[in-house]
């Protein structure tokens, strides 16, 4: 009996005593779980930088004179992620037409020289409104600018940079745990511009017979603290932002996007990229009340998907960056310049004085363009490309076949705008997004045949990590 009472004893104790060991490894479970979603890291901040000087507006060349007011102010954002081994990537996003390569190694040269910051960690992503300023050199073929405008420009190209040091700056300052997840909505307001007239637009919407490729994927991610509350949300869209052409600064349907989430959401700021839509417009357009209504359906989009279950983000980033070179057509002789500079067509002739004094200079045209790609992965589960230029929606379509369509994001409009970028099809059907838009970016010639597989061809390698 004393030895069975022993046994019964024993058991009691050892039960006890693994209860409070399952006890002591869930509470360790779940702090170890706490500790893991609070190992990332981030940081936002932003900054106005609407021009204070009547200065010249980017995007269109019938403009004939400087900004005379401004509807909804301009801003520059910057969101710092962090991963658990301290690895950082930086989205800067910015209320522009684009920047040039210029511009965006003078930011990150600095952003190194101040915080170790890699250009790998960097991407610089242009809305590509069309009621911005003229920054640096972009589209300089198109504008005709007298001293004291260029002069504006040159000064505001400097404060810009500056700026966007600055915010990065605050933004790493404000570092702090996070929960980071990502998810894809849905918008249809892009129309392929290149296969459907404008006019019949709305016609063709309504009986469903809008034709050519479109990417309606409304990429989101979200940045949230430990308790849940969101601070940061970044989002995409793959459509021009040409709603409007009046002569206020506005940041077009993203920047009222922007501003709706940030209305919705007091304590966060939004983000916005644009997606490969070169050939992609909001129709119809021309009236503010079309943008605001486009902005305010693209927010929608995006508060779906922040409503809904997201991917958490965990494990660790890794950010890649590459440049290519980028070949060109056959360049044109001197005397073909020459000839060109003579041109009727203002813009021909501008372009080939340019080039011609670049020539003098001591600068040969190249025969290829330093062209950017970024990779990044964030964890296991998002691959997020990045891509310089106005890129036409073909290479979204192809990438995210390519490299999983559950996964990929492509951005374009972003590190360095230098020219559109058609695929293989846009550029042998020719046009604006395939020849004649390289005028007013001031490049000699139209692509080579093999831009669009030596743009994929990279962005594979990188996805390999070659």
């Amino acid at each position: 009996m004393l030895s069975i009472r022993h046994e019964l004893t024993r058991c009691v104790v050892f039960a006890w005593w693994a209860g409070v060991c399952l006890a002591v490894l869930a509470v360790s479970g779940a702090t170890s779980s706490s500790a893991v979603a609070a190992e990332w890291k981030a940081g936002a901040a932003k900054v106005k930088i609407t021009p204070t000087r009547p200065m010249w507006m980017s995007g269109y060349a019938s403009r004939t004179g400087p900004a005379e007011g401004t509807l909804i102010d301009l801003w520059a954002k910057a969101l710092v992620l962090e991963d658990p081994r301290g690895e950082r990537a930086v989205l800067i996003s910015v209320d522009v037409v684009g920047i040039h390569r210029d511009v965006s190694g003078a930011v990150c040269d600095a952003l190194y020289a101040k915080h170790k910051l890699e250009r790998r960690q960097i991407a610089i992503a242009s809305s590509h409104t069309h009621t911005g300023p003229v920054v640096g050199r972009t589209l300089m073929a198109m504008y005709f600018l007298d001293a004291t405008q260029q002069q504006l420009v040159a000064d505001y190209t400097i404060e810009f940079e500056q700026q966007l040091v600055a915010v990065v700056g605050q933004a790493l300052e404000r570092l702090a745990p996070a929960r980071i997840a990502w998810g894809n909505g849905h918008s249809s307001v892009a129309v392929n511009r290149r296969t459907n007239i404008e006019a019949e637009v709305p016609k063709l919407r309504e009986q469903g017979l809008l034709k050519g490729p479109v990417d309606h994927d409304v990429p989101v991610l979200s940045v949230r603290t430990p308790e849940g509350k969101l601070t940061a949300v970044v989002f995409g869209y793959a459509c021009h932002a040409t709603v409007l052409s009046s002569m206020q600064w506005s940041g077009d349907y993203p920047g009222f996007a922007q501003l709706e989430i940030e209305k919705n959401h007091p304590e966060a700021l939004a983000l916005f990229f644009a997606g490969c839509g070169a050939d992609q417009n909001p129709l119809p357009r021309r009236e503010v009340a079309l943008a605001e209504a486009y902005g305010r359906s693209l927010a929608a989009s995006v508060e779906a998907v922040l409503n809904n279950a997201m991917q958490p983000i965990d494990g660790d980033v890794s950010t890649q960056y590459a440049e290519i070179p980028l070949a060109l057509d056959k360049l044109p002789t001197r005397e073909e310049l020459e000839t060109q500079s003579k041109s009727k067509d203002k813009y021909i002739a501008q372009r080939a004085k340019l080039l011609i004094e670049q020539v003098d200079g001591g600068k040969p045209l190249s025969q290829t363009y330093p062209y950017p790609i970024q990779l990044w992965k964030l964890g296991p589960s998002l691959q997020w490309v990045t891509l310089g230029g106005e890129v036409v929606v073909d290479y979204s379509v192809r990438l995210k076949r390519e490299l999983g369509r559950d996964h990929t994001w492509v951005a374009g409009y972003t590190n360095d705008v230098m020219a559109y970028i058609p695929s293989l099809r846009v550029l042998k059907e020719g046009g604006y997004e395939g020849a004649s838009a390289m005028i007013y970016y001031g490049l000699p010639t139209i692509w080579a045949p093999d831009v669009e597989d030596a743009i994929v061809k990279k962005v594979h390698e990188l996805a390999k990590g070659k």
